[in-house]
């Protein structure tokens, strides 16, 4: 693994650590490549059952490091992109993030820009640090969004904000950010890494099953009519019904206990 990601897995949690402080973790090829894989890794390991993902320094990511961007500039692939990266990084990093059967957390220490906001929007939960902002960045350089912000940020805001945010980028504090809806929680500073490796250490020892149904119907539901939703919560309802967990829970509840919960 490259010194760019840290991974560490602990008690069913994963912990995935952008490590470019110097470069306020901008994305190089290195680092999308190392962010790409472990995240890969994460998702089809069984033992981990949520995912925090955070970074050093004073920047959660601010997004595709531009002095190497240049070079591909000037260039092109042998296919002849130009933004080569979107399709081999970015887009399986965002699709990792959002779809792996297990709750990701971001945990956003800093300044989150460009598709280091995008993979923070793609995320479950968002802990952010009341120091931290985001920004969309892309039309501040003449691109258009990717990182699937495109998707996730109307999900968030609504369409019309997201637009302003896309063709206007500004930064947004933190307090903005759960005004609008980006942030679940804002914290002093000093207290995001333990805020967020307890948030999602909880999630860590939720019911995993019931998780992935509840990240998979959300999903679903913002393609598809209440008709067909409604189909797939029954898909998904008897998948989460026949779960160890749920066996547990029901016991638990029975006996007035907390459950322990298994992942399966």
């Amino acid at each position: 693994m490259a010194d760019t990601v840290l991974y560490e897995v602990t008690e069913g949690l994963a912990t995935i650590t952008l490590n470019r402080p110097e470069a306020m973790n901008a994305l190089n090829t290195e680092t999308k490549v190392a962010l790409r894989d472990t995240l890969r890794e994460a998702g089809a390991d069984q033992s981990v059952r949520a995912v925090l993902l955070t970074a050093t320094g004073r920047a959660f990511c601010v997004g595709q490091d531009l002095k190497e961007h240049v070079s591909s500039l000037q260039q092109p692939t042998a296919g002849g992109k130009t933004m080569s990266t979107v399709h081999e990084h970015y887009n399986p990093i965002v699709t990792a993030i959002a779809t792996m059967p297990k709750p990701v957390v971001a945990g956003v220490n800093g300044v989150a820009a460009g598709a280091g906001a995008g993979f923070a929007f793609a995320a479950d939960y968002r802990v952010v640090a009341d120091s931290a902002s985001f920004n969309t960045s892309f039309a501040g350089v003449a691109l258009t969004a990717d990182s699937g912000a495109s998707w996730t940020l109307p999900r968030l805001i609504g369409p019309a904000r997201a637009a302003d945010l896309l063709m206007f980028p500004r930064t947004i504090g933190a307090q903005e950010a759960f005004e609008l809806g980006v942030a679940q929680k804002v914290v002093p500073a000093e207290e995001l890494a333990a805020t967020a490796l307890a948030v999602a250490r909880e999630l860590a020892q939720g019911p995993t099953v019931a998780y992935a149904a509840i990240k998979e119907s959300l999903a679903y539901a913002a393609a598809h009519s209440l008709i067909e939703t409604l189909a797939k919560e029954d898909e998904l309802q008897e998948r989460a019904g026949t779960s160890a967990d749920h066996k547990i829970a029901v016991e638990a509840f029975l006996k007035k206990e907390r459950p322990t919960y298994v992942g399966r």
